[in-house]
């Protein structure tokens, strides 16, 4: 480490010569990039194991206590970073980390957990095979138009509530995390983060379409399997005597009833703040160039996601406002789950710095060339790792490979194939784990929350790797080799 201390001056100096264009303190960054040690990660590695283990020897300590496991791990990393490269560096990695990624992130899952918790989906709808399955079709094909969380927040009580009566349904918030809170955002850059920022480094935003073929893949096969086992489960159900209550119901009133429509309104502020982000930076003067209030040194807050959270906050606002308590009481709705995954996010953005440093360092000598290879080590880190840098890292390292013809992005040309495996590896393969996608943890603590009783961490990694790993590999022999 001493070594790579006396090293690092001469870093900033060769880096700063090597290119006029580069800042200063950008040569800083660069250099105290590659200098990074290894070690660097295990905070990060440590606060996945605490997510992990800590819950299945005592629950209740976890839930009690896990702000401070997630606080403790953070300093962990900052305060020896810090003190290795100064003060004004871990202070910038900080404000990167919490200001320009987690504040965006969190507010917009906040909003659209609002905006879909004002809405009441019921109606004349039991808890059966057939019924459950069609809940999730709808899901999934609503994920890439209102989000992949926006969707997960408004079907997952009207899955709870209507297989109330039912002992076994913990296979049906599974399957909602796989289908609804992953997949299904694929079609768009609305769906899910990481296609949001291909599509502001220039990817079009139909493109996303190309995945059409590969989801329906997906979906007959993970759809077959879904039927298959809840049917198993329901006949169990009925044998052990239980029985969907008595549905009394007036003459001529609609199978599905939605109450709160007005939050669909309020859903679709969210989505222009969103589109606005990407919009405004390209076509109006006042936002390009990434204007914006400078924080901190090179750290600029730029206008547009400004404009995004303001209206996201104002959407949130009307929502938790106008809509009558008692939707929020028949959704059960109340701001824990949203506290969960804030505390727990935001002591992974923290600690997983360094892992993304030593990627976007060393990710070009990982030796991926092939698009099986992008589908599957983005796939894979994005399950562990926020899947939107992973998903820019990757996009960086394809178009570094040096393709003519393809998509033109703003860092390079990549080939279409290339640029599909690599979304479809960030966009599925974060249903691999409970942290792989921010919906994934907080489907989990609204179940818990209403007594269903979710596969641990290790456990539903195990869910993942006997479901969705054989059809990964359908879809690499199908698409990518």
């Amino acid at each position: 480490m001493r070594r790579s201390l006396k090293a690092l001056p001469y870093a900033i100096l060769l880096t700063a010569g090597s290119s006029p264009l580069v800042s200063a303190q950008e040569a800083v960054h660069q250099a105290v990039n590659m200098s990074l040690p290894l070690w660097s990660i295990i905070p990060f590695v440590a606060l996945l194991l605490s997510v992990a283990l800590v819950p299945l020897v005592n629950g209740l300590w976890w839930r009690k206590n896990e702000k401070w496991v997630a606080l403790f791990w953070s300093v962990a990393f900052l305060v020896p970073f810090s003190y290795i490269y100064g003060w004004q560096e871990g202070l910038e990695r900080f404000l990167e980390a919490v200001l320009l990624d987690f504040v965006p992130f969190i507010i917009l899952l906040f909003g659209l957990f609002a905006t879909a918790g004002g809405i009441m989906v019921d109606g004349r709808l039991a808890g059966t095979p057939k019924t459950n399955a069609l809940i999730l079709l709808v899901g999934t094909l609503m994920a890439s138009w209102i989000g992949t969380t926006g969707a997960a927040m408004l079907l997952i009580r009207p899955l709870i509530r209507i297989n109330a009566w039912r002992r076994h349904v913990s296979h049906i918030m599974v399957f909602l995390i796989f289908l609804v809170a992953n997949m299904g955002g694929c079609l768009t850059p609305l769906g899910d983060p990481p296609l949001f920022m291909g599509f502001q480094r220039g990817v079009p935003f139909a493109w996303t379409f190309q995945l059409t073929p590969i989801l329906l893949v997906n979906m007959v096969i993970l759809f077959a399997i879904f039927y298959l086992m809840d049917r198993h489960y329901y006949k169990k159900d009925l044998a052990a005597g239980r029985m969907p209550e008595e549905i009394k119901v007036a003459e001529g009133e609609p199978l599905i009833h939605i109450d709160g429509k007005r939050n669909f309104l309020y859903i679709g502020i969210i989505i222009i703040g969103v589109i606005a982000n990407g919009f405004l930076p390209e076509y109006v003067p006042f936002f390009k160039d990434g204007a914006g209030v400078a924080v901190f040194d090179d750290i600029v807050f730029p206008y547009a996601t400004i404009v995004e959270i303001a209206l996201i906050l104002l959407a949130s606002f009307l929502s938790l406002h106008t809509t009558p308590y008692r939707i929020h009481k028949a959704n059960a709705f109340s701001m824990a789950p949203m506290i969960d995954v804030g505390i727990l996010f935001i002591g992974i953005f923290i600690t997983m710095i360094p892992a993304l440093v030593l990627l976007k360092v060393h990710g070009t000598e990982l030796g991926i060339d092939q698009p099986w290879h992008m589908f599957w080590v983005c796939g894979l880190l994005s399950s562990c790792l926020d899947n939107t840098p992973t998903y820019l890292v990757f996009l960086q390292t394809a178009a570094s490979l040096g393709a003519t013809e393809g998509i033109a992005t703003t860092v390079g040309t990549v080939t279409p194939l290339m640029l599909e495996a690599i979304s479809a590896g960030a966009v599925f393969m974060g249903a691999n784990t409970y942290i792989g996608n921010a919906p994934n943890f907080m489907i989990k603590a609204i179940a818990e929350e209403d007594g269903i009783k979710m596969p641990g961490f290790f456990a539903y990694i195990g869910w993942a790797i006997l479901i969705l790993y054989p059809v990964f590999i359908i879809d690499t022999l199908l698409f990518y080799m």
